[in-house]
């Protein structure tokens, strides 16, 4: 391989892994209205239970069994799946939550036609038991 080939795919690495990271920090706005809508089943164990059965089916693939955001699909999407473990995501509204599984954002899926808002409910139920555990 020449030197000016060489070149060109390290500036391409590069681009791309600068890209990469710019798109996992870009924010995902949540309108205001949706901040305020409360979980009617936050509390509720059987929802956590549904929930957890939902996840595994429609979340594992790409956000982990843990919810890290490893799951075996992760390596390949741009932006990098939510580490629904963290404290960032923990401190969101449920209502922002409730609003992004509904309707998505490239490359995850909407889920507003495939689930039920009970069930997405659910699924921000089980999601709030994946916090970080203190040491």
């Amino acid at each position: 391989m020449t030197k000016n080939k060489i070149l060109s795919v390290t500036v391409v690495a590069f681009l791309f892994s600068f890209s990469s990271a710019f798109a996992q920090s870009k924010p995902w706005p949540v309108p205001k209205d949706a901040l305020l809508i409360k979980n009617p089943y936050a509390i509720d164990e059987g929802a956590v239970k549904s929930g957890k059965l939902l996840y595994v089916k429609y979340c594992v693939t790409c956000h982990g069994e843990k919810g890290k955001g490893n799951g075996i699909a992760a390596a390949a999407l741009n932006p990098k799946p939510a580490d629904h473990t963290s404290a960032a995501l923990q401190a969101e509204p449920d209502g922002s939550l409730f609003y992004k599984v509904t309707n998505g954002r490239t490359p995850m899926p909407q889920f507003k036609t495939t689930l039920t808002d009970a069930q997405r409910w659910t699924l921000i139920s089980y999601i709030r038991t994946l916090a970080a555990k203190p040491r």
